[in-house]
């Protein structure tokens, strides 16, 4: 079992180290992309190494994504090699689980008219604009979409990443 992690510098710490956290702690294989590989750092100076070029990630090694938020979406989704990932990804039915700003790289990957999504509150209404039913609320699950609004929701979002891996929920 493999998750591809794609982030970039001004991520929201919480939401890539707790996730990350618990997927390890599941004996889940975690690979963190980024636009180059090396050091990337959080908002509140969390730093973790990107293993990874999103270039050379292939999808076909993956059984779920993961797209954390903070600010690093917004660099994210003007990369077509992190489109594409998200493309691919959702065209093989594998689940995509985006946090916060996250849903920003769907928004600009075209995926999400006709999608019950939620997010952080000011990007509602981009999701809104981009054709998405955007609710409000702490874990939307649309086919192998999972969403979720803000550090305060990850106990609820990690829990669900993880049913959908087929693994035990974490008590927090």
């Amino acid at each position: 079992m493999r998750v591809l992690v794609i982030s970039a510098d001004g991520f929201e710490d919480s939401e890539l180290t707790e996730p990350v956290a618990a997927l390890e702690q599941a004996e889940v294989d975690v690979d963190i992309a980024s636009l180059a590989t090396g050091t990337i750092s959080g908002k509140k100076g969390a730093e973790v190494q990107a293993n990874l070029s999103v270039t050379d990630a292939d999808p076909g090694d993956y059984d779920m994504l993961l797209l954390p938020g903070g600010k690093a979406p917004a660099r994210l989704r003007e990369s077509e090699a992190v489109l594409d990932l998200a493309r691919s990804f959702a065209a093989s039915g594998k689940p995509i689980a985006a946090i916060c700003h996250g849903p920003q790289i769907l928004i600009s990957a075209g995926l999400v008219k006709g999608r019950r999504l939620t997010s952080y509150k000011s990007v509602g209404e981009e999701l809104r604009a981009a054709g998405a039913n955007y609710v409000d609320e702490e874990v939307v699950t649309d086919g192998n979409f999972i969403t979720s609004r803000q550090p305060g929701d990850l106990p609820s979002f990690i829990d669900k990443i993880l049913e959908t891996l087929g693994r035990p929920a974490l008590t927090f």
